[in-house]
């Protein structure tokens, strides 16, 4: 760097001179770094290998193996010792103790006792076992020289070689000293290969029962992920659910707390085991900590149910191989067999299966149905299944009003007599309607005399809540929609469920997001089978299945919302149960819009043919003419019962009090008079199709009805 600095030089001849001179400062260079030291250079490659993963993969396994000796030799330990003295049975009397089962304490008590025995016996015949065993040997050897002898007596007798006579004891000498020859050979090498035979059985041991700590393992063992369900976990997972009284009394029971568990089972696609619970727990205990026990036995929440058997103190673990659930089950025996049919009274709609991989299947005689669950869970698809199996049974009729109407029921049209389809307040009217239609036929038939047989009328609602909530009232300001005395739709559904089951009329119902306001606390406590798929509490499983199936272990608002799409949680006596439980989780089978078309039909192959009203018509004036030609349909001739049945069907309001006389009044009127084919009267659609035709030829409007 450059520097200014200011010199005065005096002269006395002459003036001052400034003169400005440059001085240069030279700065020296940083000096060089001073080498790193080797010792440093190799601590930081040392810290590097030791830190490096495949060091710690290494160091793990050779630690590993190293434990699995150790572990090996502990474990066969253990086994000698409890094949050598009574600390096994000393266990399991504890552990039936700690129980409370002392009948089992007994029994155990008395098997150590009889070992103990046996053991003293073994003992005592030790003492005189040398002496016997001498005089064994000498008799035998004694014996043995005489049968050699003999043997060589006889040789020589038949060779007449008197020295044959100890050729044969001189080859068992001979043969004698082979073997001690050869244990002279092989003694060395296998004294110094025992010992590494002998470690190599312990680690075989260990290796087997991962006898070796968690951080050891690899990676996958480590994890979890998958592992089998077996005694020993299943006790872990139980000693470290935070409940004390069960983790002291599991301690008590030193390594026998496995005696709390029955077999474990194979069920479906999990397994299954019986917990009995010591003294001073509860089964509300074990059921309250239901995602902290799946965590334990390393599964997820959903894949682990508890149910509550007919066994005191008792729970049952239901346990799910990892990430069976979230596998599809397969299709639906609707669509793999084309010869199915339904039976309404003795058959079982065929659902889907259980947790166990068995079929369920549900009987659908004289049982209202609800189904419920969040939007988009598979409600309508599950509902439908059964519709489409019950329309095999050429007996059953169907009054149908889907309150979304995106076509999802589309495929009934021609099964169902009535199919009303659209999310409005006018299609919530004309459902209620038809409901109420359905009422009084059910009064009808109640009023029939004794004994008379009825076919099934069964009355779907497909989005239930749409008519529950409808704000629309009638002309007497009765409202469509709510839970009051007054509400339309309310009390027709209520009246179903008191009195039709007894006629076979009955109500189905599927409905989103169950709250006290879309789904009234009386209707669905109507309902005998209630169902419900994915929802989001605790406090809306209630109000689908009831108290009894929730505190029985139901948890429909455990299920996956999106994945577990179709399982259902189903209360109800239609379906098998296993015994104390009080519901049962079934997964349904999908039958996609396609399927369901082909099987509904078939289910109109079956029929004579259905005529599907699809609106309700109200208050106009009729024409009971072209009423009953559009009744009859396609159809060349019904009978008169079916006719009046669909005329009532058509419009209540104008034909539900007809009878045989007002029929036959009308067509002989028009000159299309029923007539008798096969003992049975009838309607033929030509002669009213002519009649119509003659009428309108004269230019006549018929207002008669």
């Amino acid at each position: 760097m450059s520097e200014n600095v200011v010199h005065l030089h005096k002269d006395t001849n002459s003036e001052p001179e400034l003169t400005t001179v440059t001085t240069l400062t030279v700065v020296p260079a940083p000096a060089p770094a001073a080498p790193v030291p080797l010792w440093v250079r190799s601590g930081r490659a040392i810290r590097t290998v030791v830190t490096h993963e495949t060091t710690k993969t290494t160091a793990r396994a050779v630690a590993r193996h190293t434990l699995y000796v150790a572990g090996g030799a502990r474990i066969a330990a253990k086994r000698t010792w409890d094949g050598r003295t009574a600390s096994r049975y000393e266990r399991m009397f504890r552990a039936a103790e700690a129980a409370g089962n002392h009948e089992i304490a007994a029994e155990w008590e008395e098997r150590g006792q009889h070992f103990r025995e046996a053991r003293h016996r073994r003992r005592m015949d030790l003492l005189h076992s040398p002496v016997d065993a001498a005089k064994g040997v000498a008799v035998s050897a004694g014996m043995g020289v005489g049968s050699l002898v003999a043997l060589g007596v006889v040789m020589a007798i038949a060779t007449k070689d008197v020295t044959q006579v100890v050729t044969p004891l001189m080859a068992t000498i001979e043969f004698i000293n082979l073997i001690i020859t050869i244990v002279q050979v092989v003694w060395g090498p296998a004294l110094a290969i025992g010992p590494f035979l002998a470690l190599l059985a312990l680690w075989g041991v260990g290796r087997h029962q991962q006898a070796a700590p968690a951080w050891a393992l690899p990676a996958n063992v480590r994890s979890g992920e998958g592992e089998p369900i077996t005694p020993s976990i299943v006790v872990k997972a139980l000693r470290d659910l935070g409940v004390p009284a069960l983790r002291n009394a599991i301690k008590d029971m030193g390594d026998a707390g496995a005696s709390m568990l029955g077999p474990i089972r194979m069920a479906g696609c999990g397994v299954e085991v019986d917990v009995t619970l010591p003294s001073g727990v509860s089964t509300i205990e074990v059921q309250n900590r239901r995602r902290k026990l799946a965590e334990n036995l390393t599964r997820h929440e959903h894949e682990v149910f508890i149910t509550i058997p007919t066994a005191a103190r008792t729970v049952r673990l239901w346990v799910a191989d990892s990430g069976a659930l979230d596998e599809p089950i397969g299709p639906s025996p609707l669509v793999t067999d084309e010869t199915m049919t339904a039976d309404y009274a003795k058959g079982r709609a065929p659902w889907g299966e259980d947790l166990r991989g068995d079929a369920a299947a549900l009987s659908l005689f004289q049982r209202h149905l609800l189904i419920t669950g969040l939007s988009n869970q598979g409600k309508t698809a599950a509902l439908r299944s059964l519709a489409l199996w019950l329309a095999l049974d050429k007996s059953v009729q169907f009054l149908m009003g889907d309150l979304k109407g995106a076509g999802d029921w589309r495929m009934f049209d021609g099964v169902a007599t009535t199919l009303i389809e659209g999310p409005t307040d006018e299609h919530v009217i004309q459902v209620t309607e038809m409901v109420e239609g359905a009422v009084d036929e059910m009064n009808r038939r109640l009023q029939a005399p004794p004994g008379t047989k009825f076919p099934a009328l069964i009355v779907i609602v497909d989005e239930a809540q749409v008519a529950f909530m409808c704000p629309a009232k009638d002309e007497d300001k009765r409202p469509y929609g709510g839970a009051k005395a007054n509400s339309r739709y309310f009390m027709a559904v209520r009246k179903i469920h008191n009195q039709g089951r007894a006629v076979n009329v009955l109500m189905w119902q599927g409905t989103q997001d169950p709250t006290n306001e879309n789904l009234p606390k009386l209707v669905r406590e109507g309902a005998h089978t209630r169902a419900s798929l994915a929802l989001g509490t605790e406090q809306q499983a209630r109000m689908a299945l009831g108290d009894k199936a929730v505190d029985g272990g139901a948890a429909p608002n455990l299920l996956r919302p999106g994945l577990d799409k179709g399982t259902v949680v189903v209360a109800s006596d239609g379906i098998a149960i296993p015994a104390g439980q009080a519901s049962i989780t079934v997964r349904t089978h999908y039958i996609d819009t396609a399927e369901a078309t082909a099987i509904a039909d078939r289910a109109k192959a079956l029929r004579d043919g259905v005529t599907t009203l699809t609106v309700i018509e109200r208050g106009e004036d009729r024409d009971p003419l072209a009423d009953i030609a559009a009744v009859l349909g396609d159809k060349p001739r019904l009978k008169t019962q079916d006719v009046l049945k669909r005329l009532a069907a058509l419009n209540e309001d104008a034909y539900g009090d007809w009878s045989f006389l007002d029929l036959k009044r009308v067509l002989e009127d028009a000159g299309a008079e029923p007539y008798k084919s096969d003992g049975r009267m009838v309607v033929a659609a030509e002669r009213v199709a002519r009649a119509l035709a003659n009428r309108d030829a004269d230019g006549s409007a018929s207002a008669d009805g």
